[in-house]
């Protein structure tokens, strides 16, 4: 929907920057059974009380400002009160935080760094500033008519709001109604929609930021007899950041119920609020009868209860899949462990086998080599009566023989000489 829950301008949660956080109940000074009014009342009145356009001189009133809007967000939020109430600030913090900042109280540098934030699409909250909500909640604001079925063209200075009536009657309100804001120049804006409030003022209820839908900026509402939800696309900025695999299990958490499902007869205050850092927003905005998108509102209804069903199933699916994925990086370290493991053990087997194989072979060739070249010696050699092998029959034959012959050769020489 058009329409995020807030209040005093803080569109979203803000951590303050404290060591030591308080309670929320003690910041707002209410008990933890207080209803979603008493709280939504205890936080208007110290939201004005401390709000950075009326405390310039005062660095403390700042500080308190977003310790009490932060402590609103919680409280005003029905499941994250509940996820406070069981477990404390850590299952708030486990759910990220928006960055929010008051373009009002900004000087000429920082406003110049929050536009190229944005232009680089980085979700930064707005406050809106103290002196529109003062006016209106003083009552003294201009409030111009804006009749069912037709439109109004204007621009707003920034940081200022026009205000506008719209009046419906028991059929149309029984119909439904939707408020759309656009801009053809691309304008950076707020569509606010304020309460009755019992002093004759008006208290800030819904504001939606706009968004770029084609080649138009565009904010709406719509009041359609059942729960409507809007959907916040920052509550998952800070786990995308941190985990692109956590933001896709968060994505559907940004679907929140709207606090206004409905309009009842009467005449309502809606304001188109001037959003954009350095130059006035052009903006055309109309109010239309719900009757003419009769389908569509049905389908609304169907689809948003198929995203409600499919967010409790992810919620589930996130713990089997984690689940799942541990138990894959563990046997995925294993595998890789294994792996390494078999290889060294083939590594090692592989070198003792070489040491057998490559280093005896070397041995064992140069004994032959060493014994052949020991028995051709002892052929070939011609002993003088002693050999080494003198024992052997053969060798002792071999011997006998030759010196027989040595001894007859040299008395068959002898003779000739002597003849």
């Amino acid at each position: 929907m058009g329409g995020s829950k807030t209040e005093g301008g803080t569109s979203s949660s803000s951590t303050p920057v404290i060591a030591n956080r308080r309670d929320p109940y003690e910041v707002l000074s209410v008990s933890r059974d207080s209803s979603d009014q008493e709280i939504k009342s205890a936080y208007r009145k110290l939201a004005l009380k401390y709000h950075p356009d009326k405390n310039a001189s005062n660095p403390e009133a700042s500080e308190l400002f977003k310790e009490v809007a932060y402590s609103y967000s919680i409280l005003s939020d029905p499941e994250k009160r509940r996820q406070y109430d069981n477990s404390g600030f850590e299952a708030i913090d486990a759910e990220g935080v928006d960055m929010e900042i008051d373009l009002s109280n900004l000087g000429t540098v920082n406003t110049m760094f929050a536009a190229l934030f944005s232009k680089l699409g980085v979700p930064i909250k707005t406050t809106i500033s103290a002196n529109v909500l003062e006016e209106a909640l003083n009552g003294t604001v201009t409030v111009r008519p804006l009749p069912i079925g037709s439109s109004v063209s204007g621009k707003v200075e920034k940081q200022c709001a026009h205000f506008f009536s719209v009046t419906i009657s028991e059929e149309q309100a029984q119909s439904g109604i939707v408020v759309r804001v656009t801009s053809a120049a691309q304008s950076k804006f707020k569509l606010l929609y304020f309460e009755q409030d019992d002093g004759g003022g008006y208290n800030l209820a819904l504001q939606e930021d706009s968004d770029k839908a084609g080649k138009v900026t565009s904010a709406g509402m719509y009041f359609l007899h059942f729960q409507v939800y809007r959907m916040d696309s920052t509550v998952n900025a800070l786990a995308m950041a941190k985990d692109p695999e956590a933001a896709f299990f968060k994505r559907l958490e940004g679907l929140q119920p709207c606090e206004v499902s409905e309009l009842k007869s009467g005449t309502h205050i809606f304001a188109v609020y001037g959003d954009n850092f350095f130059k006035t927003a052009s903006y055309t905005i109309e109010a239309v009868c719900a009757t003419t998108y009769e389908d569509t509102t049905h389908k609304l209804k169907d689809i948003e209860q198929q995203i409600l069903r499919k967010r409790t199933e992810l919620r589930q699916f996130e713990t089997e899949y984690r689940q799942a994925l541990a138990r894959f990086q563990e046997v995925t370290n294993r595998y890789s462990q294994e792996k390494q493991n078999v290889d060294e053990l083939l590594k090692q087997r592989d070198s003792i086998q070489s040491s057998f194989t490559v280093g005896r072979s070397l041995v064992v060739g140069s004994g032959s080599n060493t014994q052949a070249s020991s028995n051709v010696g002892n052929h070939t050699k011609i002993p003088g009566g002693d050999g080494e092998n003198s024992n052997s029959p053969n060798e002792e034959g071999t011997s006998d023989s030759k010196t027989k012959k040595k001894w007859f050769n040299l008395n068959l020489k002898g003779d000739k000489k002597t003849t």
